[in-house]
């Protein structure tokens, strides 16, 4: 009995150890190393349904605590640049850090508990594997969706692994990531089923149904086409350090402002035709006199002392729209008065310029980051503050907004303009494709991560954005990766990471409504509904 049940704990680390290798773990990851998503959960499905946990006398609670402890290993290494970015940025107590990401990967696991204890009870239920093994797919596409609506993390869901298989990640612009990701865990139980029943047909059988509603999704959707390329615009890259002092006065103000407007004129010059640090070749563009003007220039989301209100910064931001004929987007701090609350609020924003120089307007951060940007349950947690010294206290916006910019040429098209963390919320930044947004603009800063993981993992859930909606995606950060991502999720631009510099982006422009961006996670709810019942009609059977 010692010796199964040493197996079965093994199966959940092995899981747990597996499923880390298809995401990116300190640099972007080879596209090869997605496979191991189709069989990474297959020894923790074996373990929560072996007949030693079954038979065991606390069947339920086993079950839980192998999903748990699996879940566990997996976000400590998935999250590990949690540690990291507090460790350095956080003015925290030397332990602090890191029990703050034992104590993120302790809540966050028990999803992975949720799973393996609702798979027990399907097995309980009915007094069959092949049921709890049907079941897989919908309780984990269930548990994600709560992942994001609950405890506001949906990092690195299951599906995102396939960002770079453009023939599974078909599914995305009808169910979004979520389909995906049922996908894989129904590769994995039928994995599973033939480990415990050996049944090996039924893996087969599985893998050619898999294969056969891709197909049918590859008609619908249609060839992968060259997505036509109609406008420019300029990505500059500041690389500021986001723990040095950034209270910019008189000639360092000035010096900065130059090197914005000089960043802001580079319309030609030699990109990355790929991803950083993939080996991807570099493009020297053969340029033309007089430079052709770009459509759009964006400053990302960075430490930089842009306040809205500032006299200083609208004469700058005016002096580089006329200069340049285009439309500015910069990430800023904006402001409004609390008649309410009789104190000014605070707002992450992206602070909008026409190309005349004037005030177009301002799209709010809603989406806030827990403990970087504001502290949830201030009330209850009052020692956070004193925890992570320089937790900023913004207001949440309220309102997804597109804005109408006309360019050089006196176009005009819809841009939708999300910031940082707003992109791994995919029923949120459909929003804007919905609202007539004809390409989406990520500004972000993600210089608290160094060189961890989380760059790498925060471009592919962004990757993923532009596949759900078929969207073009312009991602300027402050320090990489900076990057042009056109509608099939591929990163056609790109630049180094860590250096002061500017993208000349070639994109496109599409009006064209996908299944998810008309009706968001219907997919997810779908199947969260249909985990509900199974586990509802699970609990009276067995209380009966």
């Amino acid at each position: 009995m010692q010796r199964h049940s040493l197996r079965l704990w093994a199966a959940a680390v092995l899981s747990a150890g597996l499923l880390e290798l298809p995401f990116p773990i300190a640099g972007p990851m080879p596209p090869w190393r997605s496979i191991f998503a189709w069989f990474g959960l297959a020894p923790l499905l074996w373990a929560i349904l072996h007949p030693a946990v079954v038979s065991s006398p606390r069947p339920l609670r086993r079950a839980f605590l192998l999903g748990y402890l699996c879940g566990f290993l997996w976000y400590c290494g998935n999250c590990y640049w949690v540690r990291d970015t507090m460790m350095k940025y956080g003015d925290m107590p030397p332990m602090a850090p890191t029990l703050l990401m034992i104590g993120f990967s302790a809540v966050l696991g028990l999803y992975f508990g949720l799973f393996g204890l609702a798979m027990m009870l399907v097995r309980r239920a009915t007094g069959d594997v092949r049921w709890a093994l049907a079941a897989a797919p919908f309780l984990w596409v269930a548990l994600e969706l709560a992942a994001a609506r609950i405890t506001s993390v949906p990092w690195d869901q299951l599906g995102y692994s396939q960002v770079d298989n453009s023939f599974v990640n078909q599914l995305a612009p009808w169910t979004g990531v979520y389909g995906i990701s049922l996908f894989l865990v129904l590769a994995n139980s039928a994995l599973a089923g033939m480990l415990l029943l050996s049944m090996r047909r039924l893996w087969l059988t599985v893998l050619v149904s898999e294969f056969a509603v891709l197909f049918v999704l590859a008609v619908l959707n249609g060839p992968i086409k060259p997505s036509p390329i109609s406008a420019s615009a300029v990505l500059i890259q500041p690389n500021l350090d986001v723990g040095g002092d950034l209270n910019w006065t008189g000639e360092e103000w000035d010096r900065h402002m130059a090197d914005f407007a000089s960043l802001a004129s580079e319309s030609c010059k030699p990109y990355i035709e790929g991803i950083p640090q993939t080996g991807a070749p570099t493009v020297r563009p053969q340029c033309v006199e007089p430079a052709v003007l770009p459509d759009l220039v964006a400053w990302p989301e960075s430490p930089t002392p842009f306040e809205e209100d500032d006299p200083r910064l609208r004469k700058a931001l005016a002096g580089i729209a006329n200069a340049e004929h285009a439309p500015v987007v910069v990430g800023g701090l904006g402001m409004d008065y609390s008649n309410e609350e009789q104190a000014w609020r605070d707002y992450n924003s992206a602070l909008i310029i026409g190309a005349d120089g004037q005030r177009v307007g301002r799209y709010d951060k809603i989406h806030l980051v827990p403990f970087g940007e504001y502290v949830p349950f201030e009330r209850l947690l009052f020692f956070a503050k004193k925890l992570t010294g320089r937790v900023s206290k913004f207001t949440r916006g309220d309102q997804r907004k597109v804005f109408l910019l006309a360019d050089s040429k006196g176009q005009r098209h819809r841009y939708g303009i999300f910031i940082c963390y707003e992109s791994v919320f995919a029923d949120e930044v459909r929003e804007f494709s919905q609202l007539g947004a004809e390409v989406l603009v990520n500004i972000s800063d993600d210089g608290w991560y160094g060189d961890t993981s989380a760059p790498w993992q925060h471009l592919n859930m962004a990757r993923m954005r532009a596949i759900e909606n078929r969207r073009w995606l312009l991602r300027d950060t402050n320090n990489g990766i900076t990057a042009v991502i056109d509608p099939y999720g591929r990163v056609q631009q790109s630049i180094p990471r860590h250096q002061a510099n500017a993208l000349p982006a070639q994109y496109g422009f599409r009006d064209d409504i996908t299944f998810y961006t008309a009706h968001g996670d219907v997919f997810a709810w779908v199947c969260a509904i249909l985990a509900l019942g199974v586990v509802g009609w699970c609990l009276r059977v067995k209380l009966r």
